[in-house]
């Protein structure tokens, strides 16, 4: 039995959504996983995200990115990829607010020459609206992203572990480089309260891309929003 039809709390429109999903994410790995394993990893992706999403509809489509995600983090363990690019993984505890900035910074600054994940050990329903707000006033649009777990494959493919709260909540592998990045922070309850967070962590990620000799394009970073 296809692993979609176990879910069978689907509409036919989640269900007709996910068939299409398997088609798309098949055609993009296309001789490195069968549909099977895809399915698996759509169906348990759809589970990480059914029992708190705020909108149903977009459920498929969590899935698909989740999956697509997971999906990429095995093929880098299994096959060993030599393109050089360093993979780090963002995790703090909702993968609302920290993590998704940094991640943000990583893919502005560091482009298509390094890889960036994130995840939460309890994650919330939805990004902070503060920190999402305070990116924007440097020119980097995070809404698009959404709170997911961390999971066993991005762990295992990531070069870099950067923990960013979460304590003994994250998981720690041999062999991994592991950096604890304590933020001293007020609650994200309002912009005022992120905008120095989010300024910390833009020089934290710049030193770590410095470190892994990933050249920096500042294009399109703005310069920070000025305050009273």
């Amino acid at each position: 039995m296809s692993h979609l039809k176990r879910l069978d709390t689907l509409s036919i429109d989640q269900t007709y959504a996910l068939e299409a999903a398997a088609g798309q994410l098949e055609s993009e790995f296309v001789g490195v996983f069968g549909r099977e394993t895809i399915e698996k990893f759509l169906a348990s992706s759809y589970d990480q995200f059914a029992d708190h999403a705020k909108v149903v509809n977009y459920l498929p489509l969590l899935a698909e990115r989740f999956a697509r995600q997971r999906l990429h983090a095995l093929s880098r363990i299994e096959t060993e990829p030599r393109d050089g690019k360093p993979v780090i993984l963002f995790l703090c505890v909702h993968n609302a607010g920290k993590s998704q900035m940094a991640l943000g910074f990583m893919k502005k600054l560091a482009g298509d020459r390094a890889i960036g994940w994130s995840g939460g050990s309890e994650p919330g329903t939805g990004l902070n609206e503060h920190s999402v707000a305070a990116m924007r006033e440097v020119g980097i649009d995070i809404s698009g992203e959404f709170p997911k777990p961390w999971t066993e494959e991005t762990l295992k493919a990531a070069d870099v572990v950067v923990t960013m709260g979460c304590g003994d909540a994250c998981l720690v592998y041999p062999g991994k480089r592991y950096l604890d990045w304590s933020i001293d922070a007020l609650p994200g309850t309002s912009i005022e309260n992120v905008r120095p967070v989010r300024d910390e962590i833009e020089q934290r990620v710049r030193g770590l891309l410095a470190e892994l000799g990933v050249e920096v394009n500042d294009a399109g970073v703005e310069d920070k929003v000025a305050t009273s």
